[in-house]
């Protein structure tokens, strides 16, 4: 029955994330929403191998046991990054990105190919976008021209954002430990771990992990479980790895999806990481995970809430969440290129106090 309320409590309070600014109600986990608010392409071929075909190596793995609340619960001791870079340390991961980290992946431009990894904006409403943004013209004439625009939900379905710190909670503590309370209040906004954190912007080495392509799909199923047996047999197909600084940019296959159905609910049809997959983002040391939906469904039962691993990486690991990204056209060229890693760069807005910022993150070649 407790199961059963937690993942109820989930659900509900998913849906505020975009129509309200603050959820109220913590989960058995003390998670606490806070302030916010495709064609088929062959891979090409590699020097390597004599491994199985994609399909053969998918239909071979098991997928592994569910993850429990108990053992959930010890990974946040376990796992946790909590003092790792000091006690008032608000980068997290971003830490990994150091200036040494950015020259190497500056070495990786070798065409001057640009790609943006952010969703085109949507004014229009869409079950896929209940909080689409509000533009409109202020005045035109033979002198000039201007307009403005808003985000009514950051976090919205529809937009291509990262993360702050100060969005996503644990027993009312944030990332690094500083308590919620007079820290992140409706009044100040975000005190401690706020986005202005990441001003000066973010430049690392991307990695692109496409499981759509490694089994050989225009995009995975709802529900699919991505494991760390599909990421390592990315790997292998692939030669390159995710490491410390990185950037890893996973695509299930949200928006070819979307081409081929239309609209849908993504809080109750997508595929993504397992939970599972929690320790090896910590061992690999992961700077930042982007994503085309934060979270699987619809879910096993007895697994644990949707934004269960979301809300680790992000608060106990210290890792910075580029969400609602579109992968597509990254997708099409890394396989033009041949090359699955690439630099990266994500300039934050200088929001003051905010949780979270709108981006168009760029991919270099």
């Amino acid at each position: 029955m407790r199961s059963n309320r937690i993942v109820r409590g989930f659900r509900a309070s998913r849906s505020e994330l975009t129509r309200s600014p603050f959820t109220r109600r913590p989960s058995r986990f003390g998670m606490i929403a806070a302030l916010g608010g495709a064609a088929l392409l062959a891979l090409p071929l590699l020097p390597s191998t004599s491994l199985p075909s994609p399909r053969a190596q998918a239909s071979a793995q098991q997928a592994p046991p569910l993850t429990s609340e108990a053992e959930y619960e010890r990974w946040q001791t376990e796992l946790s990054n909590w003092g790792r870079w000091g006690p008032d340390d608000e980068l997290g991961a971003l830490n990994l990105i150091t200036p040494s980290k950015r020259l190497e992946a500056a070495d990786l431009v070798r065409t001057g190919i640009t790609v943006s990894l952010a969703r085109t904006a949507e004014r229009e409403e869409s079950t896929d976008n209940p909080c689409p943004i509000q533009w409109e013209m202020v005045n035109a004439s033979p002198g000039g021209a201007s307009d403005r625009i808003a985000y009514p939900c950051i976090h919205g379905l529809g937009t291509t954002h990262i993360d702050g710190f100060a969005h996503r909670f644990f027993d009312g503590r944030m990332w690094n430990g500083y308590p919620v309370e007079d820290l992140v209040t409706m009044e100040e906004g975000a005190q401690k771990n706020s986005i202005l954190t990441m001003k000066d912007g973010i430049v690392t080495r991307g990695v692109l992990y496409d499981i759509p392509r490694l089994k050989e799909v225009d995009y995975l199923e709802a529900g699919t479980r991505i494991t760390v047996d599909d990421l390592e047999a990315w790997e292998e197909r692939t030669g390159i790895r995710v490491g410390p600084g990185d950037a890893m940019l996973l695509r299930w296959g949200r928006w070819a999806r979307r081409e081929a159905v239309g609209s849908f609910d993504t809080w109750e049809e997508a595929a993504g990481l397992d939970n599972t997959v929690i320790p090896w983002l910590k061992a690999r040391d992961v700077a930042i995970l982007g994503w085309e939906t934060p979270g699987y469904t619809p879910r096993p039962e007895g697994d644990l809430p949707t934004l269960a691993l979301h809300d680790f990486a992000l608060t106990m690991l210290g890792i910075h969440l580029l969400d609602r990204a579109d992968l597509e056209a990254l997708s099409e060229m890394a396989a033009e290129q041949g090359r699955w890693e690439f630099m990266l760069t994500i300039g934050p807005l200088p929001i003051p106090n905010g949780t979270g910022s709108p981006v168009n993150p760029i991919a270099i070649f």
